[in-house]
């Protein structure tokens, strides 16, 4: 498997040394419009290969798409990042036309690839390469949800004072600090439900903290996060390259599944080699219904301020 990543910085070289480190991909090609940045990132992290124990190769190239061709999955992480008190909606002037030409020459290179995007605001970009593109929806997929249910998942094991491998549950709804709608209810630890034992308001707590995951960091960092935002990436990258059919839950294209058409919104789906091989609909409760519905408004209120 060929994998490009569209931006060097810090989520695009983590995302792909993540990738390399796996040693699911045959080449990992890093982009970047910095002269010499990518070439520079992707020579250090091939000298990490002997050590790490990967043989995935990794190229650097400064704006040449045509080392790019032939990708069967492009992630775009390019774009301005969060700065400390920006929203990510704050982001979409600048980076709906970094997104929108670097879409355009990634397909003119890999017209079969399928586009996983990380920029942000992450859901309405990936609305805006659904526009702007014409691939077919399943080839079109927004990253956000694996990355606010890692985070969910990390604020459960702490509340719970457990190993995180005990904990599962997920995030669905906008990539946003608003729009998340983490499923207390459903979230387990080794199958037995969470809310056996934290109580409400601690499990409110938890849903509060993973909302402002980002923002969290972001504060902390002066600048977004990375680490996680390439894992997640990585993990979605290997269910495809393995066509694992995994269920995470990432931004698709709604056509009526959960009462919602004309956006993309974050929802389980199955992942595999086809990219998204089934959306997957989970009954909600008539509360996470109503949040849904609000992150979804927060949503086309975002894309209400895309130019085409």
């Amino acid at each position: 498997m060929k994998v490009t990543i569209v931006g060097a910085g810090a989520v695009g070289a983590s995302c792909a040394e993540y990738v390399a480190i796996k040693d699911f991909a045959s080449e990992v090609v890093i982009l970047d419009i910095k002269e010499g940045y990518a070439e520079g990132k992707a020579m250090d992290l091939m000298q990490t290969a002997s050590l790490n124990g990967f043989d995935t190769k990794i190229v650097g190239s400064t704006n040449d798409y045509s080392k790019t061709a032939g990708s069967d999955v492009c992630v775009i992480t390019s774009g301005i990042p969060r700065k400390p008190g920006m929203t990510r909606e704050e982001l979409i002037g600048i980076n709906a036309g970094i997104v929108k030409t670097v879409s355009a020459n990634l397909i003119e290179h890999s017209p079969n690839t399928i586009i996983i995007v990380v920029s942000n605001p992450m859901d309405t970009m990936t609305y805006l390469v659904h526009k702007t593109t014409g691939l077919p929806k399943n080839r079109i997929i927004g990253m956000g949800g694996a990355l606010d249910s890692a985070r969910f998942k990390y604020r459960l094991a702490e509340a719970l004072e457990c190993p995180i491998s005990d904990v599962n549950g997920m995030v669905i709804g906008g990539h946003s600090d608003k729009g998340m709608v983490p499923l207390t209810a459903k979230a387990v630890r080794n199958g037995v439900p969470v809310t056996e034992f934290l109580s409400e308001e601690r499990l409110e707590q938890v849903a509060a903290d993973t909302k402002v995951g980002g923002a969290t960091l972001t504060g902390l960092l002066g600048t977004s996060a990375w680490y996680a935002p390439g894992a997640a990436v990585s993990e979605l990258v290997k269910a495809i390259a393995l066509d694992s059919k995994k269920m995470f839950p990432c931004s698709a294209l709604l056509e009526g599944e959960y009462d919602l058409n004309d956006l993309c919104i974050g929802v389980p789906v199955l992942l595999g080699k086809n990219g998204i091989e089934k959306i997957v609909e989970i009954s909600l409760s008539d509360a996470e219904k109503a949040k849904m519905q609000e992150s979804a408004e927060g949503v086309k209120k975002t894309n209400g301020l895309l130019e085409f």
